[in-house]
């Protein structure tokens, strides 16, 4: 049975599950999904587009789906989609694609902290967690399992590999590859992200084979292409994780911290 506040307004064509619970004076418009066990607090507003899987908490002021802050977006049918059981806090702004990719994706098990912004056609995966105010332009994409701190803002079209981490406060201009802590001004390597990896349960000698690749790659006399050769020329080095950070540098187009 769904629990709906009496001053909360809810459009007609608005498509909700079962055992939702939505607070005062939030507003769903048409054409939304909501699924099952949804948790959605006051004055939240989730707009024409939005897809939201089960069991997931929005918290008060938070703005879903979202027209686009582009000048080229002209009205287009487009969707702001999020998995399940992801955290929504407060404040939090999430706009809906543009012609150019249609949807903008949140995954599933993900904390999106107060005033985190997620602009149009990004692609965020899943357990991802945006720490208070990290703010997302346009096009960007984040892998599974990374952790962004507080403040930090994400230049449009970079990407982040899974299981980074980045220190809070700082600016993201490249992209930035998969396992590896970044901090500093300018964004730069500061290690393996050993701590993450251990927690998630990554082998030792998983851990060792990327230590040993990235030392290649930021420090040593190679430059980066010459670096992923060498890498490719070690085959006990060639396990599925560092083929991962070889194709994910291969595929960059704007270029690895």
């Amino acid at each position: 049975m769904n629990k709906i506040h009496p001053t909360a307004i809810i459009d007609s064509q608005a498509r909700l599950g079962e055992n939702i619970s939505i607070g005062p004076y939030s507003i769903i418009g048409n054409n939304v999904e909501i699924g099952d066990g949804c948790q959605i607090g006051s004055h939240v507003l989730i707009l024409p587009g939005a897809r939201i899987g089960r069991d997931c908490k929005i918290f008060h002021h938070a703005v879903i789906s979202e027209i686009p802050q582009d000048l080229k977006f002209a009205g287009e049918e487009t969707t702001a989609e999020i998995g399940e059981r992801t955290i929504i806090r407060e404040f939090v702004t999430i706009n809906r694609g543009t012609s150019q990719h249609w949807k903008t994706v949140i995954g599933s098990d993900c904390l999106l902290m107060a005033y985190v912004h997620i602009a149009h056609d990004c692609i965020v995966g899943n357990q991802v967690i945006l720490a208070n105010a990290v703010n997302l332009a346009g096009h960007v994409e984040i892998e599974n399992w990374v952790i962004v701190g507080g403040l930090v803002g994400v230049q449009q079209f970079s990407r982040i590999g899974q299981h980074s981490i980045i220190g809070g406060h700082y600016r993201v201009p490249k992209d930035v590859p998969p396992y590896i802590m970044a901090a500093r001004e300018p964004l730069r390597y500061e290690g393996l992200n050993r701590v993450g990896l251990k927690r998630r349960n990554f082998p030792p000698e998983t851990i060792l084979a990327l230590k040993r690749a990235y030392t290649l790659i930021y420090n040593s006399e190679y430059n980066v292409s010459d670096a992923i050769k060498k890498i490719e020329e070690t085959p006990e080095l060639m396990i599925p994780e560092v083929r991962n950070v070889i194709e994910f540098i291969k595929k960059s187009s704007r270029g690895i911290i």
